[in-house]
């Protein structure tokens, strides 16, 4: 009930609703790195972590290692338009609290637009999106990526999931818990402060498991590192022929195929 309660919040303060982040992030949990399904790795035409077709090519792939810390920038400003889209889809879908939840984005902006400075609110707005994206993109974008579904739901996550390894109080509370991004992804409804006494347990089972890759960490700055090479790494390849389409690949439940903000494309991709 406390956390019912609480779903409004986000709405209220960051001009992100609940019902967008239900639909994206609960797919992203159930589904995560399987092509055509999770949008938080169908972040072409702006960047590709993996070599598309090239049908689905975009020429700022070559740069995309080069230029990636501006659409990080956007993170949070393409999570806010995307936002309203479902806030206004869900009203015409007569999804349940879906005009309460339009009114707390409404009383969001109404407060945002009269009571904090554009010169204030706009720099927040980016710097946030690019410090959120280097925090949660690299925990999954480097490991495994799926074209098809994957049926051993534990052993996925663990082979598309690394952790963070912090070096100090600073980092610890900066990472916000998504340090511990596999213990996150298996037990989503745990508080975060009980993560570090998760990390012994989960090893071992990966152990006594045999799960490919064991147990993933690498040093907050090496995972930082390793994202950046995958973005250089893609972009000096050459296209592929055949390569899945990021948004559908002949999946249930393909981005292209629901009702996602992301069908087409994010943002001025669906232009481009």
């Amino acid at each position: 009930k406390f956390a019912n309660a609480l779903r409004p919040f986000a709405a209220v303060a960051a001009g992100l609703g609940p019902t967008w982040w239900s639909d994206k992030h609960n797919k992203h949990h159930a589904l995560t790195n399987e092509m055509g399904v999770d949008e938080d790795i169908a972040t072409d035409p702006f960047l590709f972590p993996y070599t598309p077709d090239p049908e689905n090519d975009s020429p700022l792939r070559k740069i995309q290692h080069l230029i990636f810390f501006i659409p990080f920038s956007f993170l949070f400003a393409l999570w806010r338009v995307d936002t309203l889209k479902v806030a206004v889809d869900s009203i015409e879908d007569k999804r349940p609290d879906a005009k309460n939840e339009l009114w707390y984005l409404l009383a969001h902006y109404a407060v945002l637009f009269t009571f904090i400075p554009f010169t204030v609110w706009v720099p927040a707005v980016f710097l946030s999106g690019l410090m959120s994206a280097l925090i949660v993109t690299p925990t999954h974008q480097s490991e495994e990526l799926f074209e098809e579904f994957q049926s051993d739901w534990v052993t996925a996550q663990f082979e598309s999931t690394r952790n963070a390894v912090t070096t100090n109080p600073f980092s610890e509370w900066l990472w916000g818990g998504m340090q511990y991004q596999l213990e996150h992804h298996l037990f989503p409804s745990m508080p975060r402060s009980k993560y570090p006494a998760l990390r012994p347990i989960l090893t071992k089972f990966a152990e006594e498991n045999k799960v490919p890759g064991g147990y993933r960490e690498s040093g907050e700055f090496e995972i930082l590192y390793m994202n950046w090479d995958l973005y250089r790494q893609v972009a000096l390849a050459d296209a592929v022929p055949g390569a899945p389409y990021s948004r559908g690949n002949g999946q249930l439940g393909a981005i292209d195929a629901g009702s996602s903000p992301g069908a087409g494309g994010v943002g001025l991709g669906k232009f481009m």
